[in-house]
């Protein structure tokens, strides 16, 4: 490998390594998830037709005679209730269901495998973040100057935002098998296709907005990815209760994964926060990278692709928000448009830097 005479050639190696055995550790998350979905048994409530139907009536029931019980235990006087479990509402209003027991189907092995999958990601996530720390040391610049820096530390940051949630008590551990999933491709690409020695920033990328720029592009695609796998799994779990409610057949294979999802309101209602929190700092990233281009290049406009694709991104996201809030796009309709706008994202992270040529083409590929 040939390194300019600026860069740290052993720190650069040492990046190359960590990230290399972050793939390999991503690899046991991914097998362990796998093991944890299988091993998983299927929710005991039993989800049919009549328990989607009546859900509401038997929770309705359930509270009535906890406060019956409470009543007695105190003398007649106010009832003391226990917190009643979650019953979602589906974005179209169609069905009270609860949420499913989640991948591991409320088994031993299931969660022991799943926590072992989350220790192995949180892991990687570690061994990423150093990598990406390294390459950063190595050159005295942030770490994305180019597609493969910017892929690395996009991953991270997934990641690192899943972990987050986690953290948070959030009820995400279902996000984790198609994270690592994605994560494991997004970096095969990166050290293959993508893959750029470490070297020094071309002038135009000498600037403090470097750091405040891309990291916001950075974290706000990490935050947007999240909510498209929220939005597919909506669509999926959306179509499997209306199925269920009609009375139709389905593979049990396939109903074992769908139950231990959580409700299609819940994902939707998931999906929807996500998109809505990080909005505002994407529209910041578009007036921040105007800002430089006028520093850089003289002006704060110019119809560059890159410049073209991430307000159509705006744009789209805009539109489902927008959607989102009016009563005739809620669920489906809306869910399509918040994946038109994230798949517009991803074109402008890949496609713009590999096939088209503009001011923005020094990412290395």
């Amino acid at each position: 490998m040939i390194l300019a005479a600026t860069t740290n050639e052993n720190l650069a190696n040492t990046a190359n390594v960590l990230v290399y055995s972050s793939m390999a550790i991503y690899t046991l998350a991914f097998f362990a998830h796998i093991v944890e979905w299988v091993l998983g048994s299927r929710s005991k409530v039993g989800r049919t037709a009549a328990a989607l139907t009546g859900a509401g009536a038997a929770a309705k029931a359930t509270a009535t005679v906890e406060v019956r019980t409470a009543e007695k235990e105190n003398g007649g006087g106010t009832a003391v209730l226990e917190r009643p479990k979650v019953i979602t509402r589906s974005a179209a209003g169609r069905r009270d269901v609860p949420d499913g027991p989640g991948a591991a189907g409320g088994t031993f092995k299931g969660d022991l495998y799943g926590r072992i999958a989350v220790s192995m990601t949180a892991l990687g996530f570690l061994l990423e973040a150093a990598g990406v720390i390294s390459r950063a040391m190595a050159v005295q610049r942030a770490p994305w100057g180019n597609m493969y820096e910017f892929s690395t530390t996009f991953s991270t940051v997934a990641v690192g935002t899943y972990l987050a949630f986690l953290l948070t008590k959030k009820n995400v551990r279902w996000i984790g098998l198609p994270l690592v999933t994605t994560v494991l491709l997004n970096l095969g690409i990166a050290t293959t296709v993508l893959y750029t020695d470490s070297d020094q920033l071309v002038p135009a990328l000498h600037s403090y907005w470097l750091w405040i720029h891309v990291s916001t592009a950075i974290f706000c695609g990490a935050v947007f990815y999240l909510g498209a796998v929220g939005t597919l799994f909506y669509l999926l779990r959306d179509v499997y209760e209306s199925k269920v409610a009609r009375g139709v057949t389905v593979g049990r294979a396939w109903a074992s994964i769908m139950e231990r999802l959580p409700a299609a309101a819940t994902l939707d209602k998931f999906s929807y926060r996500v998109n809505a929190a990080v909005f505002p700092l994407w529209t910041f990233t578009i007036i921040a990278g105007a800002i430089w281009a006028g520093d850089a290049w003289g002006r704060y406009w110019g119809w560059d692709p890159k410049e073209v694709w991430s307000f159509i991104t705006w744009v789209a996201y805009a539109c489902y928000l927008h959607a989102r809030a009016t009563a005739g796009w809620k669920g489906r309709k809306a869910a399509t448009l918040a994946l038109v706008a994230f798949g517009c994202w991803l074109f402008n992270y890949y496609g713009v830097n590999i096939f088209v040529t503009g001011k923005h083409s020094y990412a290395g590929v």
